[in-house]
């Protein structure tokens, strides 16, 4: 018989005459033979024998125990996941019971959201938020749910939103911005009793090293070619391009001051734009000194027939962009490397531009030579009827 074949029962014929029952088969490598007087016996005999046979098999032991059975698998799984670590299990259970504090509220996301963004409303109608950040904080909580659907704020535990912060391959700064957001966020779930602790205090922001002179920007010639091109054929949006290619007016089209900067804020008088706290991206007011070629642009083409944001700026953009490497803030990156190389003054630069001077110093000093910025400030417009002879725009101050 196959040492590894199940027990059998067959009826035997003892030397006596009797006739039994007999049970056969292997255990542990030893052959067995039990005989019992009826067949019934006998199929206990194996059944027994063969719980034996698989125990020794698979390692599973019988064992008297209070457990149901969905304990004892469980039991088992966690017993397989420490097999080989320094500590028993009961070291664990204590660790847990002794740190873990269960959440008083098991609070939805999508909930607690709604209640997030009403108190960041609240603090914007006081004042006490610019209008761009609250935009970008729902934005990115939009994105929080969309990435956890249907999850509780239990729910977000370090390791899931480790993934959201790395989401397709997110760069460092975009992975602190994403982080930076979902940690208010969860400031307000901690004190909400909505989660136990702060799954954010072992994930550190990402350090960003920052080269001196990184700034994206247009040479002279581009910028001459990129005005020339928007007065041929976009002459309705030349005002707009003007303002953030000669003045650094932050230009986004969903959260920049070039939305919110109307005629009003142009004072001729003083021959500046006045930048207030609400219009200003980081609610600091400003002046920017209208230089002698904005004049002469804002003059050919007056904002009393041209307005600042025309209809179908985002298409016109667009079309812009297919023929120049408008990227995110290159118009005004390239004033600000331009004013600076002009005037050679990073204070009066940071005061137009609305930096600290240690970002114009890091960012924008020497990228642009004198005479390449003279070549930029030199710009005009084709239309020239109605300008005047302007005055050098910068401060007796700088």
């Amino acid at each position: 018989m196959n040492p590894n074949s199940s027990f059998v029962v067959s009826q035997f014929t003892n030397p006596s005459g009797d006739v039994v029952f007999r049970v056969s088969g292997w255990l542990d490598g030893k052959r067995v033979r039990k005989n019992s007087p009826t067949r019934a016996e006998a199929e206990a005999e194996r059944q027994v024998l063969e719980v034996q046979r698989l125990q020794g098999e698979s390692g599973i032991r019988t064992a008297i125990t209070r457990l149901v059975e969905d304990q004892l698998h469980e039991a088992e799984s966690v017993f397989r996941r420490i097999d080989g670590r320094a500590h028993s299990l009961s070291f664990y259970v204590e660790f847990a019971l002794a740190n873990y504090r269960e959440p008083l509220t098991q609070k939805l996301l999508t909930e607690a959201v709604i209640e997030f963004v009403a108190i960041k409303d609240h603090e914007r109608e006081q004042d006490l938020l610019s209008e761009p950040y609250l935009t970008r904080v729902k934005r990115d909580l939009k994105r929080l749910q969309l990435h956890f659907p249907a999850a509780t704020v239990a729910d977000l535990t370090g390791t899931r939103l480790l993934g959201y912060f790395e989401a397709r391959r997110a760069a460092h700064k975009t992975f602190n911005n994403r982080r930076g957001v979902v940690s208010s966020f969860l400031r307000l779930a901690l004190q909400r009793d909505w989660i136990a602790d702060n799954p954010l205090s072992k994930i550190p922001p990402r350090r960003i090293r920052r080269r001196r002179g990184c700034a994206v920007t247009f040479a002279a010639l581009q910028a001459k070619g990129l005005m020339a091109f928007v007065e041929e054929h976009y002459p309705t949006a030349v005002p707009f391009f003007a303002l953030c290619m000669f003045a650094g007016i932050r230009p986004c089209l969903r959260t920049g001051e070039i939305l919110r900067l109307q005629p009003s804020h142009f004072k001729p008088e003083a021959n500046l734009i006045r930048i207030d706290g609400e219009v200003s991206k980081v609610r600091e007011p400003r002046n920017v000194a209208i230089q002698p070629n904005l004049a002469a642009w804002l003059q050919a083409y007056p904002l009393k027939k041209f307005p600042i944001i025309p209809a179908n700026l985002q298409h016109i953009r667009e079309k812009v962009a297919k023929k120049f490497p408008l990227s995110h803030d290159i118009m005004r990156h390239t004033f600000i490397s331009m004013f600076v190389a002009k005037f050679r003054s990073i204070g009066e630069a940071s005061l137009q531009a609305g930096n600290s001077e240690g970002i114009i110093r890091k960012h924008y000093l020497d990228l642009k030579t004198t005479e390449e910025a003279e070549e930029f400030f030199g710009i005009l417009p084709k239309q020239t009827e109605g300008a005047g002879t302007i005055a050098p725009a910068l401060p007796a101050a700088a």
